[in-house]
């Protein structure tokens, strides 16, 4: 797994590849048909180097104590870089992962394979929509969604009644937060909130200032939970990233979504398509 040659495979999303970073030893990107998935640095798993993992770091950073063990969930796996990261810095922790890309599965664990034990991370390869739906009630203290098909979150995970299961895995003291991409004018993400809104009583959006203002297109983070989110301690973490980020709530975030209603099961479509070279590598 060190050897610092491209590895490529046919999974059964497109064409993955694992190149090697050159500058830390034992990293390693993750593509799928050229858009990047996953930074995995196994002698580091604190070391996060996409700005939107980052973010869903700062939820699961914010939703304990610092170190107390969390039940995890994690809707797509990619190369398990928060799982990793979840591990190291909350040992204890207990975590599944679902993914629905076996041929990703295999490539992932056989080539940046997790510490010895597991350290606690069980992963499924299933669809994690209909995993989600057989999942115990209050189960999860987070739920992190990571789902891409390609550059597009699938339309199962965009509507009502997922958002639904959700809120009932997560039961009353859990957190939600999901890696979402739009442009504006934002159709996609205002009714993203819209739906959560229906099924979550607290709301927050983690993105950066440029993509708020409509001026590119990008990742932006939802987070949900019944109870008040920690929206000081949120921003205090998000603004001190490389490329910081602003945590909209409250009246603002009202305002932003403000016409946009939540989307049936029978309306959901996937996220937009990325505009070219919006997240593209290599």
């Amino acid at each position: 797994m060190n050897d610092p040659i491209p590895v490529v495979r046919d999974v059964d999303g497109g064409t993955a590849r694992l190149m090697p970073d050159v500058d830390r030893p034992h990293a390693w990107l993750l593509t799928v048909d050229g858009a990047p998935q996953s930074y995995v640095d196994l002698d580091e798993p604190t070391y996060l180097e996409f700005e939107y993992a980052r973010r869903l770091a700062h939820v699961v950073d914010s939703a304990a104590a610092p170190g107390e063990p969390l039940d995890v969930v994690h809707l797509g796996g990619g190369g398990l870089s928060l799982p990793r990261y979840v591990a190291a810095t909350r040992p204890g922790s207990r975590q599944h992962v679902v993914e629905a890309d076996r041929g990703l599965l295999d490539l992932v664990t056989a080539h940046l394979p997790l510490p010895d034990g597991g350290a606690g991370i069980t992963v499924h390869g299933a669809d994690g929509r209909a995993w989600l739906e057989q999942a115990p009630d209050d189960s999860a203290d987070v739920l992190i969604a990571d789902v891409f098909g390609g550059s597009r979150v699938p339309a199962a995970f965009t509507c009502l009644g997922y958002a639904r299961e959700a809120a009932r895995v997560l039961g009353p003291g859990g957190t939600y937060a999901a890696n979402l991409a739009d442009g504006a004018p934002f159709d996609f993400l205002r009714s993203q909130l819209a739906t959560f809104r229906a099924e979550f009583a607290e709301l927050a959006l983690i993105a950066e200032p440029g993509v708020l203002r409509g001026r590119r297109f990008g990742n932006a983070v939802l987070v949900a939970s019944q109870q008040p989110l920690d929206t000081a301690a949120l921003a205090r973490r998000t603004a001190a990233d490389a490329f910081p980020a602003r945590v909209e709530h409250g009246a603002a975030l009202v305002r932003f979504v403000r016409g946009a209603v939540a989307v049936r099961d029978a309306d959901a479509v996937a996220s937009p398509v990325p505009p070219d070279g919006a997240f593209s590598v290599g």
